[in-house]
């Protein structure tokens, strides 16, 4: 089994679109419409098969609010956040700040011993996790 993509409901396409490309480098696939329903979505690509498909439906709420910490982030059931694996935790969380991501938690020790990590939002208030692990999950 492997995880195709990502799906991201958001309030603004093409101002998200340009962000995620801005800040993470992502190229645009397939951008496409369900017209009868008000639906307009991309696939953005990223590296090692990240695909991250964002759905603007015409009409859509934020249900949750913004969360101040990844702690409160779960007072709110659902998905909680998209974690991104990286080489350097400092550099891109830097170069996201710069590209106008909020910061939940700058980078420092995360209780996975070994292991760097900090949290961010993207302009909508989405939650993204970067992590230094050097492998997937182990158990």
């Amino acid at each position: 089994m492997h995880v195709d993509h990502i799906g991201l409901s958001v309030g603004d396409l093409d101002a998200q679109r340009d962000w995620y490309q801005r800040a993470f480098g992502f190229d645009t696939a397939r951008p496409f419409e369900i017209a009868p329903v008000g639906l307009r979505g991309v696939f953005l690509l990223g590296p090692d098969d990240l695909a991250l498909e964002l759905l603007e439906r015409q009409g859509s709420q934020a249900v949750n609010r913004p969360a101040t910490t990844p702690p409160d982030a779960l007072l709110s059931r659902g998905w909680a956040h998209v974690c991104l694996r990286v080489d350097d935790v400092d550099a891109v969380f830097t170069r996201l700040i710069d590209a106008g991501a909020g910061t939940l938690s700058a980078p420092g020790d995360s209780p996975e011993p070994g292991v760097r990590f900090a949290f961010v939002t993207d302009p909508e208030g989405n939650l993204i996790e970067l992590l230094d692990r050097s492998g997937p999950v182990t158990a």
